[in-house]
């Protein structure tokens, strides 16, 4: 069904899907539903959509806040699930503002040196594992959306070797920095680099400098936790891109996943960005 369930998968088990924002979790479900899975969701106070809170029926869905880790756990007991995911973004400034933390989550949160969304999220997973469900990799079902190696669209714009090889190391040492897994060049010149506002509005501001010849990489990290954290590209992003005038992506293989890959590309081609996966 996917390379990403584990060995021991049972399909007879129900699976909760966590859902956060956008196209992600909506398709996790389609395909989950398709393979034979019964999925639960859980929905995430003001990030999941609400078209696919209203695809499933009130005894297979549960609606928690951001932060409320305590009633998370509750709600995936109630369900008796044998699996969880994670899907789709949460608001990255709920961090700071619009938390909910319940009595657990004040509990785990205060056991950590450092708090971000690797930190936070990674405790929660723990949290989820030790309540006895077992939290899946983010990517199961996704498999046919993974960017390929080689050229997927070719683009109007050429783009040296030498540039993107500097490109991609900029991108690489960023990620490794746990700043962000994005980041736009022009030539040989930084634009500018993924941090917390996200893909999208670091795109906008690297368009504002009418740079030439410019290019977006995105990549995973070296030691990325798949339960929570993955790289994603999809039409949202290439909308951006087209507006701020870059017309090359270049996208690890294997790694990032372009939602939905057949979509994504359809749309490239008609905006004439090129797009081409690249073996970091």
């Amino acid at each position: 069904m996917s390379s990403f369930l584990p060995e021991t998968f049972d399909p007879s088990r129900p699976l909760a899907l966590i859902a956060g924002q956008g196209r992600y979790p909506v398709l996790l479900v389609e395909r989950a539903k398709k393979a034979g899975i019964s999925v639960r969701l859980i929905e995430l106070g003001g990030e999941t959509t609400p078209e696919l809170v209203a695809s499933f029926p009130e005894h297979e869905r549960s609606a928690v806040k951001v932060g409320q880790v305590g009633k998370l756990l509750k709600e995936l007991k109630r369900f008796d699930v044998g699996y969880a995911v994670m899907a789709g973004q949460v608001t990255p400034g709920k961090l700071f503002k619009g938390l909910y933390p319940d009595l657990k989550a004040i509990r785990m949160l205060a056991g950590l040196d450092r708090k971000n969304a690797e930190t936070i999220f990674g405790a929660i997973g723990d949290e989820i594992e030790k309540a006895g469900v077992h939290l899946l990799d983010a990517r199961i079902f996704m498999d046919e959306d993974l960017a390929e190696e080689g050229v997927m669209v070719k683009g109007k714009e050429k783009v040296e070797t030498e540039h993107l090889a500097h490109g991609i190391e900029i991108a690489r040492e960023n990620a490794r920095l746990d700043v962000g897994q994005g980041v736009v060049v022009s030539r040989g010149t930084v634009l500018a680099v993924e941090a917390f506002e996200g893909t999208n509005a670091m795109i906008k501001r690297a368009g504002t400098f009418g740079a030439k010849n410019c290019f977006f990489v995105k990549l995973g990290k070296t030691k990325q936790d798949t339960r929570f954290d993955v790289p994603v590209f999809g039409l949202q992003t290439l909308k951006t891109l087209s507006e701020a005038n870059i017309k090359n992506v270049a996208l690890e293989s294997g790694s990032v996943l372009l939602l939905n890959k057949g979509e994504v590309i359809k749309e490239a081609k008609k905006m004439g960005i090129g797009v081409k996966g690249v073996d970091c």
